[in-house]
């Protein structure tokens, strides 16, 4: 699995297990609730009228936008700079997984925050964006009772046991790159990651809703067996 070309942008991998339960309908966010939790971020970052970058970029117009593309910022990481290139845009589902653990989304990230484990409390930071965007009526995610989950697996699929004998077999392509010792060196580990995440992952790219072509091509010859076979040799690791 050459996923190694994949860089920065493979960190996405670890963070689809958190995106599922989105659209359930008494997680509207509360954009004056939001307000009051923002201020958690507004020592890096304004929004607004009159915003300007501060340590981190400003956030007008955050929704829709690829990332690491603020006009007049120049202190982007290099992973988040890697992850706009690999085709990632600031959705609603992006930005919750994002707030919940930056990390997690974006390997090499410079946005040094614990993140924000309450998901309602996403969902109002995210309401109170919604303000500071273009048209924000027209943003699909506006609604975010609309919003679905990343990739819905079957329970069958879920419950596949993997061999991790054929996995470590299969995982000749992935090791190339990235390192059995969960070593990493500008490429993310993907040692040690939980089962159920790294499947939904995998089916995120095989179905071409995470971003990368490397990856979609590689994930779109997996069979649902042989994923669930990689995913049992990495958690074992």
């Amino acid at each position: 699995m050459k996923i190694g070309v994949l860089s920065v942008a493979a960190g996405f991998l670890l963070a689809a297990a958190h995106w599922v339960g989105y659209a359930a309908a008494d997680e509207i966010g509360d954009a004056e609730s939001g307000e009051k939790i923002f201020r958690k971020c507004a020592s890096c970052h304004q929004v607004g009228k009159g915003a300007e970058h501060r340590i981190g970029p400003h956030l007008n117009g955050i929704f829709g936008r690829k990332a690491g593309t603020v006009d007049g910022y120049e202190r982007y990481s290099e992973g988040l700079v890697r992850a706009g290139n690999d085709g990632l845009v600031w959705s609603l589902e992006k930005l919750h997984a994002y707030l919940e653990n930056p990390k997690y989304l974006v390997s090499g990230t410079r946005m040094n925050f614990a993140g924000l484990k309450d998901q309602q409390d996403r969902a109002d930071v995210l309401a109170y964006l919604r303000r500071f965007s273009d048209n924000p009526a027209n943003i699909p995610e506006a609604q975010p009772t609309a919003v679905a989950p990343e990739v819905e697996l079957s329970p069958e699929i879920l419950a596949l046991v993997g061999d991790p004998e054929y996995g470590e077999y299969l995982a000749s392509e992935c090791t190339t790159c990235h390192q059995r010792d969960g070593s990493d060196q500008g490429i993310p580990s993907i040692t040690g990651w939980p089962e159920e995440d790294f499947v939904i992952a995998l089916h995120a790219y095989k179905r071409k809703i995470r971003p990368h072509p490397v990856m979609q091509a590689y994930a779109g010859r997996l069979t649902e067996e042989e994923i669930a076979a990689l995913a049992a040799y990495f958690a074992g690791l």
